[in-house]
């Protein structure tokens, strides 16, 4: 059989020299990453009634409390860039797990407000790490015809993440007071698990080439498949990094590589602002606004995870078939269509507003959600992707946190008027998409390098 070096070629021939069962391997170790990501997302939903009573919280401390995870995110993000580069991804993804484990323990017994939010942030800095981290690493060790699939498996974990951890509240629900403190210390249960699957992953063959180590990077591409595949991976690795120097942000922003960064911030910024996060993260505020009990209340939490996952499951099957710019355009109209239909049907306080929530985060599921992360992991040039990665990323987490943030009081003040606005983003994100974003499926990184910055 010839050997193929290129994404354009057939997957059926390309997957023949894959070792499949090993690369599924890697990815869903390093996606425990994601697990972790979705357990500190989901947790603080189904948390926040119990924070309410127990700390005296109000529309912005309501906020601000859900919001912090987001700030601490962005410390993680610019923490990762220059740790990923300097140490390596596998490195990177050990002090993540670290810091998973003791932000857990660390809000599970904090005895006040701000020693809870403090503790948030520093969760939040595992999550930046992993949201950089673990689409980042799956990316560059996979094969251009697995790689959706593959980096989609770190979002499946969030959503899983966030599916268990919103069935745990839901089970903790009665147990009394502190079941707050519960919620939020298991998580160091997957973070124990994460950081010992992490000792056993390979470093990243793009870093080990990077750093000029040749023979090292070698043996590791010779165990994701054959000798043909393993020679040509690294004669594409070594070809994308001739002449390249250590990068910096600076780079980031050069001219050649600038509009390739502006469309990575705008799929960043639009993942989120987009709105559907106030569904997972205020989703007990929604309800309780039609009259829902509080059980009702986190038994609808259970319904948006697991929707979350059937979908996501979706997204995983269409995303090297169907493409990334069609499931983005999807997404973003449908999105519109669905936020229009919640606003009246939350002003009738019709239960009905549940099934149209749902179908929103269904179509959130299979489109915005793994699509963004996998154009973020992608389009970025190997000499910079560890701090465009980083960038596109913090700014995907500021903009978390100022839909987080200012979602409590502006419901308070407008109510289901406030999805309106996220409408009007989702039709905004759709023109976007449409007139900036490439396909890149079936694409190596570095045909995708010679894409978006060749000219």
């Amino acid at each position: 059989m010839a050997n193929h070096t290129d994404g354009a070629v057939s997957a059926p021939k390309q997957d023949q020299g894959f070792r499949k069962g090993y690369l599924l391997g890697i990815a869903f170790i390093s996606a425990l990453g994601g697990y972790l990501f979705g357990f500190d997302f989901a947790v603080i939903s189904g948390a926040l009634p119990f924070l309410e009573k127990q700390f005296g919280l109000n529309a912005y401390w309501e906020g601000f409390a859900t919001g912090s995870l987001a700030l601490g995110a962005i410390a993680g993000c610019l923490a990762a860039g220059w740790m990923s580069d300097r140490y390596g991804r596998r490195s990177g993804l050990l002090v993540a797990a670290v810091v998973f484990a003791a932000s857990s323990l660390a809000m599970a017994f904090s005895f006040s407000r701000n020693i809870f939010v403090c503790s948030r942030f520093c969760a939040g800095i595992g999550v930046g790490m992993a949201s950089v981290l673990s689409p980042m690493y799956i990316a560059e060790i996979s094969p251009a015809p697995l790689r959706g699939r593959l980096v989609a498996i770190n979002q499946l974990t969030i959503v899983i993440g966030i599916l268990v951890t919103n069935i745990v509240n839901y089970q903790l629900r009665n147990i009394g007071s502190d079941a707050w403190r519960w919620m939020f210390g298991l998580g160091m249960v997957p973070s124990a698990l994460f950081f010992i699957g992490a000792l056993w992953l390979p470093e990243s063959p793009r870093w080990l080439v990077k750093k000029g180590k040749h023979s090292k990077a070698e043996a590791v591409v010779c165990k994701l498949g054959s000798e043909a595949y393993a020679a040509s991976s690294l004669r594409d690795i070594s070809r994308s990094l001739e002449n390249v120097s250590k990068a910096s942000f600076r780079e980031v922003f050069s001219k050649a590589v600038l509009p390739t960064v502006i469309v990575g911030i705008g799929l960043a910024a639009f993942q989120q602002l987009c709105g559907i996060n106030t569904v997972f993260n205020y989703s007990a505020k929604i309800f309780e606004s039609i009259g829902a009990s509080q059980d009702d209340q986190l038994l609808q939490i259970v319904f948006i995870g697991s929707v979350n996952l059937l979908f996501t499951i979706v997204a995983m099957l269409l995303v090297d078939k169907l493409g990334r710019r069609p499931l983005m355009l999807i997404g973003s109209a449908g999105l519109a269509i669905c936020y229009v239909v919640i606003v009246q049907l939350l002003a009738l306080k019709s239960t009905a507003v549940s099934f149209f929530l749902l179908g929103a985060i269904g179509l959130y599921a299979m489109s915005l959600a793994p699509v963004t992360w996998v154009l973020i992991a992608e389009i970025f040039p190997t000499k910079v992707r560890g701090e465009a990665t980083s960038v596109a990323t913090v700014c995907l987490w500021l903009a978390y946190f100022i839909l987080v943030f200012t979602f409590p009081p502006l419901f308070e003040k407008i109510q289901e008027k406030a999805f309106y606005i996220y409408a009007g983003i989702c039709a905004a994100g759709f023109v976007f998409v449409r007139l900036k974003v490439k396909e890149t499926k079936g694409k190596t990184l570095e045909d995708l390098e010679t894409m978006m910055i060749g000219h």
